[in-house]
């Protein structure tokens, strides 16, 4: 307690150097998940995932439009920090790998974060806290930092859902999350990778407000590979016929089913179905019965209440705000754990 106090520079070498590089806020939040496992509060059958934004570290006025500057070469290893770190991360599928799409803005001083607008205001600067709770206490199972857009935090779910069940020998029953993780790909990774009911809800594009006939007044014929119209007239994506009936059997494809003119043009549903063209036609996804399964987990009994459940997740954003204060990141830049610290054990759990 009598000696010298440390150098100021002392403390920003630890801070940037050996405590950024540690793995021990990893540790100690696993071993805490542990805990709460091992007293019962995380059941292990229902997961919910979703992110929040936090505001960077970083202002408007020091950032410029990276197609507006000349290019220029730059040695990472001469250039400063943030920089570093930025190439560090190019590789990451949180990160700079997340999405090709260009940044309009990007930040001088912490280039890892996302010029985003996505609260409906103002853009800024911004990262994402990805969480995956159990739904039962609303206990955190993992989080995850991420740049601000849909395919970064997508990716993380995946990376967080591995964790956990690599970490704890937990993989739940359902997930329940909102419409931004119902891409295709999503929905067959969750469903037919991993085995995991998805309480997702489905953007259909199908859906007219014309008052014509939308995509979901069309039954879908999986045996026959065709769909029935409202006015019970089958439509087929090809109407050749082959000598070697293998040539024409279903694979996974997007595919666009046509009527024949003849059904369309004498019937009495045509002002309702197609009026500004010949035929009818409807377009099925690549994997449309994935998206079907999700509409059907989606409009069981169950749905209302994995939602309710999913909403526990707003309350841990608000904690994490409102009562501790971060409303606003203090450092900048991610770091990536290079320690490698002993996982906790898993404990023995009610879920699978």
């Amino acid at each position: 307690m009598k000696d010298r106090i440390h150098d100021h520079s002392s403390f920003y070498k630890n801070r940037h150097g050996r405590f950024r590089e540690s793995d021990l806020l990893r540790h100690v939040f696993e071993t805490t998940v542990a805990r709460c496992m091992k007293e019962g509060l995380v059941g292990g059958q229902g997961f919910a995932v979703d992110a929040s934004l936090i505001s960077a570290d970083v202002q408007k006025q020091n950032s410029s439009n990276p197609e507006d500057r000349a290019a220029r070469e730059i040695d990472p290893a001469e250039a400063p920090r943030a920089v570093r770190e930025y190439f560090d991360t190019l590789d990451d599928e949180a990160f700079g790998a997340a999405t090709t799409a260009k940044p309009k803005f990007t930040a001088h001083a912490d280039p890892t974060s996302q010029w985003t607008a996505a609260r409906k205001g103002p853009a800024f600067f911004a990262y994402s806290d990805n969480y995956l709770i159990d739904t039962d206490h609303g206990i955190i199972m993992d989080v995850v930092a991420s740049r601000s857009n849909m395919t970064a935090e997508v990716g993380v779910m995946r990376k967080m859902l591995n964790r956990t069940e690599k970490r704890f020998c937990v993989k739940p029953d359902w997930i329940a999350a909102d419409t931004a993780y119902e891409s295709s790909d999503t929905l067959v990774w969750v469903t037919l990778k991993r085995q995991i009911l998805p309480f997702i809800p489905v953007f259909d594009k199908g859906e007219r407000t014309d008052g014509t006939f939308s995509r979901s007044d069309f039954t879908w014929d999986d045996e026959n590979d065709r769909y029935i119209c409202p006015g019970e007239k089958e439509m087929r994506h090809t109407w050749r016929t082959y000598s070697d009936p293998k040539r024409n059997a279903p694979i996974w494809k997007s595919r666009n089913y046509r009527a024949l003119k003849s059904d369309c043009t004498g019937c009495e549903m045509k002002a309702k179905c197609c009026p500004n063209a010949e035929t009818r036609s409807v377009h099925r996804d690549k994997y449309e019965i994935i998206r079907d399964f999700a509409r059907q987990c989606t409009a069981s009994e169950f749905n209302p209440k994995a939602q309710a459940r999913r909403k526990k997740a707003e309350m841990l954003f608000a904690h994490i705000k409102r009562v501790l204060g971060l409303g606003r990141l203090r450092l900048r830049g991610h770091a990536e754990s290079k320690m490698n610290l002993p996982s906790p054990p898993p404990p023995k759990t009610s879920g699978n």
